[in-house]
C-alpha cells in the first residue's frame, strides 16, 4: 500500500501545556504559534491515512509504541484551569500500525515494546486538538528512549522511513527551546533568555543547509551547537526531532515556522522535511 507522494516528516512545537486553551499574560503568546499548527494540513498537502507521533513525554527504557485501539487522555500537566482537564481528542489508535512499525524496527535490529494501555499525553492531543481537529485520523505515540541517544533515535527512524510511502505523517512533538526553569521565570517576570537565539539559528542552519548523513552528523553532536546547553539544559524535548530526521534521509527540510515569543524573547521554530 503507498501513497501517491512521500509525506513528509515533522519537528513541530507543542506549547506550554494546554497553553492554547487558555489566557495568558500577555494574551496573544502563543497565538502565532497555534496559527501554524492549525495550517500544517495544508503545508503536509496530502490527508494522511495514519499519524506517528513521537511525543517528548513519553520515556521509556527501550522504545514502545501504543497499540491500544481506544487510547484515551493522559493529563500530565499541572496546576492549570479546570477546564484544560476536560480537553478531549478522540482519534482512534492503530493497532495495526504499531504492528508495522514494530516489523520495521525489527529488521533494523531495533526492538520495540508494546504497550497496550498508554493513552494520549499532551504533547499529542494539545496540538492535535488544532492540527486535526476532527480526530478521524488514527494515531499512534511511540516513546523516546530514556538514554536520549541521538544515533539510537536516528537509526529508529531511518527503519520507520517506509512509513512514508504508506500514507503515514511521523510527526515529531517536541519544542525547539526548552529550558523550563527559565520559561517559568518568563512567565513571571518576563525575564528574557539570551541565547536562544543563537541555537535556533544552529538548527536551522543543520537542518536546511544539509540532508543525509552530513546532517544527522551533526545531530549526533547537537551539544556542541552554538547555545545548545542554553536551549535544551535536558534534551527531552530535542530527541523525538532525531527521529523525524533519520526518517527523512536524503530529503530536504525547511522551516516552517520561526518566532520570537514576545515579550520573553525566546525563539522557537518548526520544520518539514520532504
Amino acid at each position: 500500500m503507498t501513497s501517491q507522494n512521500p509525506l513528509p516528516t515533522l519537528y513541530i512545537p507543542h506549547g506550554g501545556g494546554p497553553c492554547f486553551f487558555m489566557e495568558w499574560n500577555p494574551p496573544h503568546l502563543w497565538d502565532a504559534m497555534g496559527d501554524y499548527l492549525r495550517d500544517i494540513p495544508r503545508q503536509v498537502g496530502q490527508r494522511p491515512k495514519a499519524i506517528l507521533v513521537i511525543s517528548a513525554h513519553w520515556m521509556t527504557e527501550r522504545f514502545t509504541v501504543q497499540t491500544k485501539a481506544k487510547p484515551g487522555m493522559l493529563f500530565d500537566y499541572y496546576g492549570f484551569p479546570d477546564h484544560t482537564y476536560r480537553l478531549n481528542y478522540p482519534a482512534p489508535g492503530s493497532p495495526d500500525l504499531a504492528e508495522r512499525v514494530i516489523a520495521l524496527a525489527a529488521k533494523a535490529g531495533i526492538p520495540i515494546d508494546r504497550d497496550a494501555v498508554r493513552d494520549y499525553d499532551h504533547g499529542v492531543f494539545v496540538p492535535f486538538l488544532l492540527m486535526y481537529p476532527d480526530a478521524d485520523i488514527p494515531v499512534v505515540q511511540l516513546s523516546i528512549k530514556s538514554n536520549w541517544d541521538p544515533q539510537e533515535h536516528i537509526a529508529l527512524g531511518k527503519a520507520l522511513a517506509p512509513l512514508r510511502d504508506e500514507g503515514v505523517l511521523i510527526v515529531a512533538s517536541g519544542m525547539s527551546f526548552h529550558d523550563l526553569k527559565a520559561l517559568i521565570r518568563m512567565s513571571l517576570a518576563y525575564e528574557p533568555v539570551n541565547g536562544s537565539h543563537h541555537f535556533n539559528d544552529w538548527l536551522n542552519d543543520t537542518l536546511t543547509a544539509h540532508t543525509g548523513e552530513a546532517r544527522d552528523a551533526l545531530l549526533r553532536d547537537w551539544s556542541k551547537g552554538a547555545g545548545a546547553r542554553v536551549a535544551h539544559p535536558h534534551e527531552d524535548h530535542l530527541v523525538p526531532l532525531f527521529v523525524a530526521a533519520g526518517a527523512a534521509g536524503d530529503a530536504p527540510c525547511v522551516r516552517t515556522y520561526d518566532e520570537t515569543l514576545k515579550p520573553i524573547n525566546t525563539a522557537v521554530s518548526g520544520f518539514q522535511f520532504g
